[in-house]
């Protein structure tokens, strides 16, 4: 048996994720869409586009819908604003840096339930907020219950992520030339002049995949919400996989498969109109 030429090998572990990717992911999400196609799974009675339709007259679903957009167009511009502002501090050289950044990382390595553990321990009912407001004789009150859950999702979001959209900024910065910055002071050019014009504009390809990735792991956001709140959140936490997760443990999957479409092609579309406006910002940045 000839051996394998290790040009050939990068290509064949492409070829086996591929296929891997294909039979455990692709074939059952494009097999499933016969169940949105149908009343439920015993009867297999065709419906048409009916469960679909049903979805935007189901109120459930649309509160899920509602919060979910509420929390990405919050928590995803903060979190860039703030993750870009951190990479620039810690980009300055500076012995600390390194500790700095370390602090900044560790929420990757926790797992969702120590993360949601930890903030039920500051925000609930007993946690460590309401004992220090006590102290000014200020009633407590369960923060998750009520209109700042939604904000405590936002900061737990941005807590999370944080450290790895700085990581990534921080790389950006150190492919950005000093010479554009030793010129620009020669002509001189304040701070503000080079944050705009040399720093924002060469990180337009780094930013673009932070933002990307800001929106995938908004999604991710359930488990803590889940962890902390139970199956049932008040009304402003409820999300679309609250509603996908009640309907697959209701043995509804007729409307969950029709919920995972419809969520699919918004991402979809949402990842597609991304992509071309970062084309097309490319191309001026080219010219």
């Amino acid at each position: 048996m000839k051996c394998i030429k290790r040009d050939n090998l990068p290509l064949l572990m492409l070829g086996v994720s591929f296929l891997g990717f294909i039979v455990f992911y692709l074939f059952p999400f494009l097999f499933s869409f016969s169940y949105a196609l149908i009343d439920n799974p015993i009867r297999k009675e065709f419906v048409g586009i009916r469960n679909f339709t049903e979805l935007f007259e189901n109120e459930y679903f649309m509160l899920g819908l509602k919060n979910t957009i509420m929390f990405i167009v919050i928590s995803i511009p903060l979190n860039m604003a703030l993750s870009l502002i951190t990479a620039v501090l810690v980009n300055r050289k500076n012995r600390f840096n390194r500790w700095v950044s370390l602090v900044f990382l560790i929420p990757l390595v926790i797992p969702s339930a120590a993360t949601a553990f930890f903030w039920q321990n500051i925000f609930g009912i007993h946690g460590v907020l309401n004992k220090f407001i006590s102290l000014f004789g200020i009633a407590g009150k369960d923060w998750m219950q009520n209109d700042t859950g939604l904000v405590i999702m936002v900061i737990i979001f941005i807590w999370k992520n944080i450290g790895y959209n700085m990581a990534l900024f921080v790389s950006g910065l150190h492919n950005i030339p000093e010479q554009y910055y030793e010129c620009a002071s020669v002509e001189g050019a304040g701070a503000l002049w080079k944050f705009r014009k040399i720093t924002m504009v060469y990180l337009a390809p780094t930013s673009f995949l932070v933002l990307i990735m800001s929106f995938v792991n908004s999604f991710k956001v359930f488990k803590e919400i889940y962890i902390m709140t139970g199956q049932y959140p008040p009304d402003g936490l409820y999300m679309l996989q609250h509603y996908m997760n009640n309907m697959f443990l209701s043995l509804n999957y007729s409307k969950l498969v029709s919920a995972v479409y419809i969520l699919t092609v918004v991402i979809v579309l949402v990842v597609a109109c991304l992509f071309r406006v970062e084309r097309k910002a490319s191309e001026n940045l080219r010219f």
